[in-house]
């Protein structure tokens, strides 16, 4: 299992793809065509104008700052590089940014579960299309034979427990929810005793997108995390950090957050297609060292693709 094996997509996803990145790409190559408009060597302009792009086009200045050092480092062995061959270049270095943080994550919707149930516990804040992409799981995960089953931790809010509700009533899963209020543990305890006695194969639960205070949060994931340990002593195996792609450099804050407060091992980066800013995607992968595992690319159910680095690549630079 892991990112790589993961098996190739449909000529109908990989379609999906380049529609849901192409606000990206068009601002992505406006931005590098004007950088080395011009020029027919990479030197020293040509870097300073393509820092600028990478910056603008939200890939993150420490990320951005490795690229552009790679670079230097291989003007610096072959002497010469042309601007012609800078496209292949960014994308073999990219691509590397992105393949080197493997996971141990089921291959795909349908591939054997590691675990039974196979836990994944849902964090980010109010907005970023949370509850939307579990309903997106949930249906992906039915689709692919599997039994699931939906839990509402976020209790602080009744819109959230209600739309999750509503939710897993069109996806067709069960949920447990106790309203608003209850204690986000019990939730997620009563979660997985049910799941267990229902012989669930896979649980998603909702969690609390609160980030004004940092040890509140910390302290309130890691009750969760214990409180489901005591019914499954490895869970969550999956911590998804749900993001917002449109909100660029906002996204790599609340990722730092986030992994400051509890163990995400996975993230997700939801409306790439409505937005210019997709390559926040290089950015936060690289900075904190975390796969991203999904993307959303749109409103429909199946619009949720699990991220490839090569097939991301492809559609960027093709």
């Amino acid at each position: 299992m892991g990112l790589f094996s993961r098996k190739e997509k449909t000529q109908e996803q990989l379609d999906t793809l380049d529609r849901g990145m192409a606000k990206t790409k068009e601002s992505f190559f406006s931005k590098l065509s004007k950088s080395i408009l011009g020029r027919s060597t990479v030197d020293d302009t040509v870097l300073d104008n393509l820092e600028e792009t990478l910056i603008t086009s939200d890939v993150g200045v420490d990320t951005t700052l490795k690229i552009i050092s790679l670079l230097q480092a291989r003007i610096k062995r072959d002497k010469y590089i042309s601007t012609s061959e800078l496209n292949s270049i960014l994308r073999a270095e990219i691509s590397h940014l992105l393949s080197q943080y493997n996971d141990s994550l089921p291959d795909d919707f349908d591939s054997e579960m590691p675990h039974k149930p196979y836990v994944i516990l849902v964090v980010g804040v109010n907005g970023v299309g949370k509850t939307t992409t579990i309903a997106k799981l949930a249906y992906q995960y039915k689709q692919a034979g599997k039994k699931v089953m939906l839990g509402a931790a976020d209790t602080f809010r009744a819109a959230a427990v209600e739309q999750l509700q509503l939710w897993a009533d069109r996806v067709g899963v069960p949920i447990v929810q106790q309203g608003m209020n209850a204690d986000p543990a019990s939730v997620a305890y009563d979660t997985l005793q049910s799941a267990l006695a229902k012989d669930i194969d896979v649980v998603i639960i909702d969690t609390a997108g609160r980030l004004h205070n940092k040890v509140g949060l910390m302290n309130e994931l890691t009750k969760i995390r214990k409180v489901m340990q005591k019914l499954v002593p490895d869970a969550p195996h999956e911590c998804l950090l749900v993001l917002d792609a449109s909100t660029g450099q906002n996204a790599i804050e609340q990722a730092r957050q986030f992994t400051e407060a509890t163990d995400v091992n996975a993230l997700a980066l939801t409306k790439l297609d409505g937005t210019a800013k997709g390559g926040v995607i290089i950015g936060i992968s690289d900075q904190f060292k975390v796969p991203v595992r999904y993307i959303g690319l749109g409103e429909k159910m199946t619009d949720l693709q699990l991220f490839n680095p090569d097939d991301f690549v492809k559609s960027l630079f093709d």
